[in-house]
């Protein structure tokens, strides 16, 4: 009688050792077993591709389909929990025509150009913020950069993009934190959910009555007053920048910071040197790749990838920072090499069509915030030992949850 043996679980939390590092047991899998089966905690199983040339031929790839509804799409696990029946999807979650007809609703808004506009408001917005910090009296607790840089500046700018008040940022970085959880239950991210909805529903209203200079309000103008997209379409529309908007650029933000304050002989090079930033950025999106579990297809078809068959009906997750850390692209790949030559070819936003809307904006934003903190904060430093900065091991979006600093 053959037994089979059990499938391993998704890697998904970071080694004991350098936090930095992709979750474990990946770099074993791109050498020995670049497709692989995984486990999921629902029961079932999907393909985990690792290697980079694996990972954008699948992303790459029409026949690898985002609708979360597909036969095989390995739901278990993801942002947000598994979609419930009935729910309206993000575009991100559908395959053409319906995801391009409704990503170019919004893709001049996020264009290099439209994003260039922007820096000299990302500029005055980070030293604000920089200035509240500067007049914190250290003597008795350390700035924590999260709470104080690295969350407000990305949820200031997606806030003025999409005409949502800042004041209400505490609800919506609640709400989407609880979303992200990957500690809770389905059942309990629903309450989070609904209060999400609900207050973007209330927003989508209040433009419809009131419209204003801001991306809802367009949508709400053009394409919802021409019958281009429903109300729920508009809501989930709002939802899903909203989140993606803050929440990715925020723990980027952190990461870097802590980075570069861990290696002051790159920061140095930075500091006499502004016009690497902009590789930097790049290297640094590489190297941390905060999305750990994702993104995720099922097969539409039958398909040959890396001389694996991958049947159609089967789910497939690729591991962006697994494919970020090959050696047979980017050489060296554990180190951080602000000069690496080719760190613009990392797959942190994805690939292909569904390859992240807003990358222009969170460059810009990582560029100003670690030219200005360099600028003005050259001492800088962790105020607590590495091993006690609270890491986002529980989240679907890695980071940390704070980050005390002084100088």
């Amino acid at each position: 009688m053959t037994t089979t043996a059990p499938l391993p679980p998704l890697p998904a939390r970071p080694p004991s050792g350098c936090p930095f590092d992709p979750p474990e047991g990946l770099a074993r899998l791109r050498l020995e077993e670049p497709l692989s089966k995984v486990a999921l905690d629902d029961g079932g199983w999907a393909w985990l591709a690792t290697r980079y040339a694996d990972v954008r031929a699948i992303l790459g790839d029409a026949r690898f389909s985002s609708d979360t509804s597909a036969p095989g799409y390995p739901v278990s696990g993801m942002t947000g929990g598994s979609p419930r029946p009935g729910a309206t999807r993000g575009f991100i979650r559908m395959d053409p025509p319906e995801h391009t007809r409704l990503r170019r609703m919004v893709t001049r808004d996020f264009m290099v150009k439209r994003v260039e506009a922007l820096r000299p408001t990302l500029q005055r917005l980070t030293d604000e913020l920089c200035d509240a910090m500067e007049r914190v009296d250290r003597s008795e607790h350390p700035v924590d950069l999260v709470q104080a840089l690295a969350l407000p500046l990305p949820s200031l700018a997606i806030s003025l993009l999409l005409g949502v008040p800042y004041e209400d940022h505490d609800t919506f970085q609640r709400l989407t934190g609880t979303l992200l959880s990957r500690d809770l239950t389905e059942e309990q991210r629903e309450p989070a959910r609904a209060e999400l909805l609900t207050y973007i529903d209330q927003l989508v209203n209040a433009k419809k009555a009131e419209p204003g200079d801001d991306i809802i309000s367009r949508l709400v103008t053009e394409q919802y007053a021409r019958g281009e997209l429903t109300h729920e379409d508009l809501v989930a529309f709002a939802v899903l920048l909203l989140v993606a908007g803050h929440e990715t650029t925020a723990n980027m933000i952190g990461l870097s910071a802590l980075s570069l304050m861990l290696d002051q002989e790159t920061a140095g090079r930075l500091r006499e040197d502004p016009s690497l930033v902009r590789g930097a950025v790049e290297e640094l999106l590489r190297f941390h790749s905060i999305i750990r579990n994702g993104p995720r297809r099922a097969a539409l078809a039958d398909v040959e990838v890396g001389g694996q068959l991958i049947r159609r009906g089967e789910g497939v997750i690729v591991a962006v920072p697994s494919a970020n850390r090959d050696e047979d692209t980017f050489p060296d790949a554990d180190r951080l090499d602000i000069r690496r030559p080719n760190a613009q070819h990392h797959v942190a936003f994805g690939y292909g069509i569904h390859q992240c809307l807003g990358q222009a904006l969170a460059r810009a934003e990582l560029q100003v915030v670690i030219t200005t903190l360099l600028r003005r904060f050259p001492g800088m430093r962790p105020a607590v030992p590495v091993e006690e900065i609270p890491f986002r091991t529980d989240m679907v979006i890695y980071g940390c949850h704070a980050l005390p600093v002084t100088w």
